[in-house]
């Protein structure tokens, strides 16, 4: 029995580089036939960005595009929007992130889309919400992050380092992409009840915003009281109005901090990561582990109140204590106590982790030809029926013959369109 979730669902794809592309792929893995929408002759713009290979598309392309039908069309051109008109007509979901007004310009709006077929779901992405001062902005992912709150808050706080920092997760990316799923999802639901599709907006900024509210938490406690105890500022320093930098402090009301480890000196990724709770067995327990039994009696380090008010101290000394160690002797010694504890992983540690290619976290997808295999993140989650089949990317077009054909167009029709450039680039003129 095929239990893929999506099974039946078709998805016009008309988005490129990484937050569409993000988002149909994972409906792509749930089981959707995707048809992505190319450029003739250019394709996705991911394609010929950062190549390993001039003859072959970039793994920027290769890991966003799994699993779809690549349909090469000029929707610009009489053929292309009768082609798009025929395929929405029969489709579940059509997304698309091209910038404001494109899609309405190109005769695709959601209000064009809903009056050729009702039942069609229509998502789109933008940079920010259309009630944003910022909306007509061209909105990267950087662009995201900054506007809404996650790189004033990411950083170092003092020293040459105070800057704004994006983080190096694609927050405004694949992040907005993971929202505009569920959005989706939630809608497919609906039109189950309502027999009519809805028009999904999600924007970058929103997505990003949604993944810092914890600094809006903080927000409100600094307007409140004028100070945020689990930052490392205090009690030291002064705060300002709004929320700082707070370096490698967890997030939380728990001491958390990046500790150096053996190596550190020629390797930049030596470190772990140590939390020590607020709990009053949890801390006696830590302190036991790293071998400062001193804390549980001395009154500037007992109780949770007053370890905030002494981190700095803690800090150091938790320090000496992991730079002989190396950070998996740290985490193994910790985590036998039942100390959240990590050791800082590169992204080269992380993809030489066998353990993690178990069919969902890392996957390895045969491409054939001269990439062969390559790596990618597979589906974040895992259903307890459902494994899912991760497939090569198409080639540029690769899919247009047989979408046309299912769609009722005769070999001449077909001819037709690649000599009049709708699914095809046009020829050079003659000199």
């Amino acid at each position: 029995m095929n239990t893929a979730p999506l099974q039946g669902i078709k998805v016009i794809d008309f988005t490129e580089v990484q937050s569409g592309p993000s988002c149909t792929q994972l409906l792509a893995w749930l089981g959707a036939e995707v048809i992505k929408i190319e450029r003739p002759g250019v394709g996705d713009a991911t394609r010929n960005e950062l190549q390993f290979d001039p003859d072959c598309p970039s793994y920027y392309f290769l890991q966003l595009n799994s699993d779809k039908k690549s349909l090469a069309l000029d929707a610009k051109t009489p053929d292309g929007k009768a082609i798009l008109t025929k395929l929405i007509a029969g489709a579940d979901v059509f997304i698309e992130n091209l910038h404001p007004g494109a899609m309405d310009k190109l005769g695709f709006s959601w209000e064009e889309v809903h009056k050729i077929n009702p039942r069609c779901v229509y998502g789109t992405i933008k940079g920010f919400p259309l009630s944003s001062k910022y909306k007509d902005l061209k909105a990267y992912e950087p662009v995201a992050q900054v506007t809404a709150g996650a790189a004033s808050t990411t950083g170092w706080w003092e020293g040459p380092d105070d800057v704004p920092t994006q983080s190096g997760a694609a927050l405004g990316d694949s992040n907005t992409g993971m929202h505009l799923t569920i959005g989706i999802l939630a809608a497919l639901m609906q039109r189950e009840r309502t027999g009519e599709g809805s028009f999904i907006y999600q924007s970058m900024h929103n997505a990003c915003l949604n993944l810092c509210r914890i600094k809006t938490r903080d927000q409100l406690t600094l307007d409140r009281i004028g100070y945020l105890t689990q930052f490392p500022q205090y009690p030291d320093q002064k705060f300002g109005d709004f929320v700082p930098r707070s370096g490698n402090q967890e997030g939380s009301g728990v001491l958390g901090w990046t500790y150096k480890c053996k190596g550190w000196e020629t390797d930049p990724n030596a470190y772990v990561y140590v939390i020590l709770q607020r709990g009053e067995k949890q801390f006696e327990l830590a302190a036991k582990a790293l071998g400062f039994e001193d804390w549980l009696t001395n009154p500037d380090f007992n109780t949770a109140d007053a370890r905030d008010k002494h981190k700095q101290a803690i800090y150091e000394r938790i320090g000496k204590w992991t730079i002989d160690k190396t950070k998996y002797e740290v985490t193994e010694i910790l985590s036998k106590a039942g100390v959240p504890v990590g050791p800082v992983l590169s992204t080269k540690e992380i993809m030489s982790d066998e353990s993690l290619y178990d069919g969902n976290t890392l996957v390895k997808i045969n491409q054939g030809g001269k990439i062969g295999e390559f790596v990618t993140v597979g589906v974040p989650f895992t259903i307890s029926n459902y494994q899912p089949v991760y497939g090569p990317c198409p080639t540029l077009g690769g899919d247009t013959d047989e979408v046309l054909t299912s769609l009722g167009y005769t070999a001449d029709e077909q001819a037709r369109f690649k000599a009049n450039g709708t699914t095809a680039p046009m020829p050079a003129p003659a000199k």
